[in-house]
């Protein structure tokens, strides 16, 4: 826990290079704590997420071109805040003390008697080039390197760079913000005594979904990056070290390389979809358009709760999702209804995830179909089914009505109950929006019909007027034929759908229609 002072504190946090895993441990509870976040566009959005409940976000990125706030606005807005009493974390790209300029922030803070704390980050210097397959040193290349500033003008470049002693001091140098001064950068380094053909490698927004490499030597970078149509921000490496590029690659081999994919889930229910596809190397941007709650109104409690409380009357127990396991077992507890009580009940569920979710609990499942919807546990059952039999249903309030209607036309009496209720999600993620509206976002994931209808009504309420249309262009990837259905419906075409509507069946469907594209 954070420490308060009267007076406010400021946290001087380094983000890493942009990839929000590589953040420390300290800064995301920096994150966590503060009442106020501070950041710049180097920082990654998605580390907004760790915020608590309330607290206020203040942009203050800076383009090549323009700055949101100047440097000195800046410096003044983190006292302000502090002298307001507010805990804030200004949340820098990078290491805040390699160009990061904390040291004319932490400055100001002093002299006005401000607490701070720098809280050191990954430099982009160093894990920019290693997500390229670039180490900064090598035994065999190079047992040394320099960070050097390429921001400045070529004028001011010569005032700060003394290009005689730096251009062979280290066996690699990198230079960061310079891709608008590469060409003068690269006659510096030949006229001081570099070889022409020394590799040069830029990597553009390194360890992001955007992250692009070019490479050449010290004669060809400028043409190569001009054809490229090259942009900052990127990290420039000079040295043999480039050449390690080829054997080392392994960030732009992952297989969702290079792909955005907005999921859709509670935030509750997604961490399982959000890690595999960081795994496989594409960015998640959570937009939870559905949350999960416990029924509220006094008739759907007691209807529930007279439902568990004959446990002892039903023959089957039958579930068709992991919600529906979770809240069964939390009104459980609520209601002090010992799980013995449903001795007589063999148990059915849809899904690995939602047996595997039972046996954390020490139900073993007794029939798992071989597909994962309610029509295959009914098939599946079917040698198992005795008329007369009282099977209880814990599910969603928007749970399909497949199940009960097919058990009753075989003699036997569901029961169900509403043990939690699907609601549309108040978050609004305007970032995430003008994602979608710059076509930055490549595929959109639906684990449920529910989300598709939720997310066109998010759209609509954050006021896209077709939300439908917004989304042409954009891989459509559905978990099953059911949820297809629903896209299709609202006028979304889906193209991908795996054979298994499950998570993993999801993932492994995306990457193979990202690999059958040619997207890495």
């Amino acid at each position: 826990m954070l420490q308060r002072s009267g007076k406010g504190k400021v946290y001087l946090v380094g983000a890493g290079p942009g990839d929000p895993k590589l953040i420390t441990i300290r800064g995301k509870e920096c994150i966590a704590a503060c009442d106020v976040v501070v950041y710049d566009r180097l920082a990654s959005p998605r580390l907004l997420k760790y915020l608590k409940p309330g607290a206020e976000k203040i942009y203050v990125g800076k383009l090549p071109d323009r700055h949101t706030m100047k440097q000195e606005e800046i410096n003044q807005l983190l006292v302000d805040l502090a002298l307001q009493g507010k805990i804030v974390t200004r949340l820098k790209g990078g290491d805040p003390t390699v160009f990061g300029r904390v040291g004319e922030e932490a400055e100001l803070l002093y002299q006005n008697d401000v607490e701070y704390e720098i809280v050191p980050g990954i430099t982009s210097a160093i894990a920019v080039p290693a997500y390229a397959g670039i180490p900064v040193t090598h035994r065999d290349l190079a047992s040394s390197f320099s960070i050097i500033t390429g921001h400045e003008s070529p004028d001011k470049l010569d005032h700060s760079i003394h290009w005689d002693k730096v251009t062979l001091a280290t066996g690699t140098l990198v230079f960061l913000m310079g891709v608008a001064k590469i060409g003068y950068i690269a006659e510096q380094l030949i006229k001081h005594g570099k070889p022409a053909d020394t590799p040069v490698a830029l990597i553009r927004w390194g360890t992001r979904v955007e992250q692009r490499t070019v490479t050449g030597t010290l004669e060809t970078i400028e043409a190569i990056v001009e054809a490229a149509g090259f942009k900052p921000p990127a990290v420039i490496v000079v040295g043999d070290v480039v050449r390690q590029r080829e054997r080392l690659m392994w960030y732009e081999r992952k297989p969702l390389f290079g792909t955005r994919v907005l999921v859709t889930r509670a935030r509750a229910q997604s961490s399982d979809l959000v890690e595999q596809i960081e795994e496989l190397g594409g960015e998640p941007c959570e937009f939870p358009v559905i949350e999960t709650r416990e029924p509220t109104e006094a008739a759907a409690v007691a209807e529930l709760t007279a439902a568990l409380q004959a446990a002892e009357q039903y023959e089957w127990l039958m579930f068709t999702s992991v919600n529906g396991v979770d809240y069964f077992f939390s009104w459980l507890s609520k209601l002090r209804i010992d799980i013995r009580r449903f001795h007589r009940a063999r148990i059915a569920a849809v899904g690995p995830k939602t047996a595997e979710a039972l046996e954390k609990r020490g139900m073993l499942v007794d029939v798992l179909p071989v597909k994962f919807q309610a029509e295959d546990l009914l098939d599946s059952l079917n040698e198992h089914l005795i008329e007369g039999q009282r099977v209880l249903l814990p599910r969603g309030d928007l749970a399909r009505e497949v199940m009960p209607r097919e058990l009753k036309a075989r003699g036997l009496v569901p029961v169900e109950i509403d043990v939690y209720e699907t609601v549309l999600a108040e978050e609004q993620d305007e970032e995430t929006l003008e994602l979608l509206q710059k076509g930055k976002v490549d595929v959109v994931t639906f684990a449920s019909s529910s989300t598709v209808t939720n997310l066109l009504e998010v759209l609509r309420r954050m006021g896209v007027e077709q939300p439908a249309q917004l989304l042409q262009g954009v891989d459509i990837a559905c978990i099953g034929p059911v949820t297809a259905q629903t896209a299709a419906e609202a006028g979304l075409k889906v193209t991908i759908q795996p054979e298994e509507a499950t998570i993993d069946g999801l993932i492994d469907a995306i990457a193979m229609n990202r690999k059958l594209k040619g997207a890495y």
